[in-house]
């Protein structure tokens, strides 16, 4: 890939919607798979009270919107300011109070999960039916919208294009499975965590351009560094979160 091209996929530009400043993709297409659509608002003549309290809205008790959900709200209601990554807002942007405890939450994934994503971790990476590993140093793109993975070859996975993730795990007690699935990253209930357990490596099929049916993909934490291996089950944990957010950005 070209760095000409490379550029233009990150290239960003700074809007102004209703709800404030937003720095988005230059181009739609190239859109982070996290991200979220800003939603329609409740039209003023539609809620003569706020949506939370019931409080009537006059003179007084002015309404006002939340930008992640779009419903109305009175001050009391809907008084917080909460940065909305996903939104790409500048700015911290009013939210109602169930909406800005979720985006909090999310706020961890990018302060921390997201960044260690983007620094990558290096993998045994096993591709279809072989039987030969190969290192490489896997990492997500800058858009977020690609799994890049360099060694002797180079690749490059759409994040769209996944179907199934499994997070290959250990440290459950015996007889109980030592995976989590998510099946389907396209619409699917993941499977629900438990124990204690210490992620080692991650499956996933994918649809590959030009290649009929899905292609299979296996990576490994190597045993080698102690360094290296604690960067790679770092990253398969931020990934683990990353599949969870998918998941239910697909949802919404």
């Amino acid at each position: 890939m070209s760095s000409e091209v490379a550029a233009r996929r990150d290239a960003k530009k700074l809007v102004r919607s209703p709800s404030g400043l937003r720095m988005v993709p230059e181009h739609r297409a190239f859109g982070s798979p996290f991200g979220l659509e800003e939603p329609q608002w409740v039209p003023d003549k539609e809620c003569p009270r706020c949506m939370q309290c019931d409080a009537k809205f006059d003179f007084l008790t002015r309404k006002h919107h939340c930008r992640r959900c779009g419903k109305c709200f009175c001050d009391k209601c809907c008084g917080q300011k909460v940065p909305l990554r996903r939104m790409c807002f500048v700015d911290p942007v009013r939210q109602c109070a169930e909406c800005a405890l979720v985006s909090h939450k999310e706020a961890e994934f990018y302060d921390k999960q997201l960044k260690v994503l983007l620094s990558g971790a290096t993998f045994l990476v096993t591709f279809g039916n072989s039987e030969k590993p190969e290192t490489m140093v896997c990492r997500l793109s800058n858009n977020q919208r690609y799994l890049l993975l360099d060694g002797d070859s180079r690749h490059e996975i759409d994040i769209a294009h996944i179907s199934t993730v499994q997070i290959l795990t250990e440290g459950f007690p015996p007889g109980e499975k030592d995976t989590h699935t998510y099946t389907s990253l396209l619409g699917s209930q993941p499977a629900s965590e438990g124990g204690n357990a210490r992620a080692t490596g991650m499956s996933l099929r994918f649809a590959a351009p030009g290649a009929e049916g899905l292609t299979q993909l296996k990576l490994t934490a190597g045993e080698d560094a102690h360094a290296s291996r604690r960067q790679s089950t770092a990253w398969l944990a931020a990934m683990h979160k990353a599949t969870k957010l998918l998941y239910e950005s697909r949802d919404q």
